[in-house]
């Protein structure tokens, strides 16, 4: 049974709305439909509290932090937890819808902290003046000094959520005065705005994504249609032209061809692999054949005496003595 928003009080629907939140933070159940519900639900609650903050006009944009009531600083929360609630739902086809309502939610609730002076930081750009980076100096300088902006933001957040988990200690044990009511707000909207400006670097990187999808998705009914390709027939080698006429190829429907044809056919194309390449001479030319001849005379020629006594002598030593002179171990 849905449960009747309208009467429930102000705080009431805040505190149920958010509690909505942080249970879908800290819970592993698998996305279903149950937690559709649940986030629907959720979201009718903040709407409904929003629609409430905004009848009573409770924030002025002329007012400062500390004109604020204790009471009235958790529903700074408001547009936070809206769009927080709204980037849980998981719709594909209304995704870039999904994600701008959010975007739109989120830079609500910065331009409210922004101008109540709560936290220095810059409101982001307008999503249409986001474009993409290109590699010019200038880019990579602002490139560099967002990530250390995204590096101090980490810093600060990791810092407040360490002080918000000591006051919190203190409000779930019921003595926590006024003061520490305000800083436990305060500490909760300080969070809120290093969560919403990283959700919303984030948005801004999935819009582009979702947009150039979109643009795909639609680029191929635009292209003309490529014409159909003739499909390839196939042919099957035979020895020759006999026994393609008497055997075939086992199937009727496939064209056959002798090996003949085949190689006639690739010859006249000029795609056989020993067409257009020269033939290696093997004969050698007269001229350098004379020339050695020359050289091996004129080599003679010029023999010196003692080489051909040594050649005359080792001539004689081997008349005299038989093969194996000398070995007596039989080694020969």
């Amino acid at each position: 049974m849905a449960e009747n928003t309208e009467q429930l009080r102000l705080s009431d629907l805040l505190e149920r709305g958010w509690k909505i939140l942080e249970e879908l933070d800290s819970s592993n159940e698998p996305f279903g439909p149950n937690t559709v519900h649940r986030i629907k639900r959720g979201i009718n609650m903040l709407e409904d509290a929003s629609r409430m903050v905004a009848q009573l006009d409770l924030f002025s944009r002329n007012e400062e932090v500390e004109e604020l009531a204790t009471a009235d600083l958790k529903y700074l929360l408001l547009p936070a937890l809206l769009g927080a609630l709204h980037m849980k739902q998981s719709s594909q086809h209304k995704r870039l819808e999904t994600v701008q309502i959010a975007r739109a939610y989120f830079m609500d609730f910065l331009k409210t902290c922004h101008d109540y002076n709560i936290s220095q930081f810059e409101l982001p750009k307008p999503s249409n003046e986001n474009g993409s980076f290109s590699a010019g100096p200038s880019n990579l300088v602002a490139m560099a000094a967002k990530r250390q902006a995204k590096i101090e933001r980490y810093r600060q957040r990791k810092e407040l959520e360490t002080r918000l988990s000591d006051v919190h200690k203190v409000m779930e044990r019921g003595q926590a005065d006024d003061e520490v009511s305000r800083e436990f707000y305060l500490l909760n909207v300080q969070r809120w705005i290093t969560v919403c400006l990283e959700e919303m670097e984030a948005i801004d990187q999935e819009v582009e994504i979702l947009k150039n999808m979109a643009v795909l998705k639609q680029s191929p009914a635009n292209q003309p249609a490529q014409p159909p390709r003739n499909p390839m027939k196939p042919f099957i080698l035979t020895r020759n032209a006999l026994q393609a006429q008497v055997l075939g190829a086992g199937y009727p429907s496939l064209p056959t061809m002798t090996v003949d044809d085949w190689y006639e056919q690739h010859r006249k194309h000029g795609v056989l692999p020993d067409q257009g390449m020269p033939s290696k001479v093997t004969v050698e030319d007269n001229t350098d054949v004379q020339a050695r001849d020359e050289e091996k005379e004129k080599k003679a020629e010029n023999d010196d005496e003692d080489s051909l006594l040594k050649a005359r002598n080792w001539d004689e030593w081997k008349d005299d003595h038989r093969r194996g002179y000398g070995n007596r171990q039989n080694m020969g």
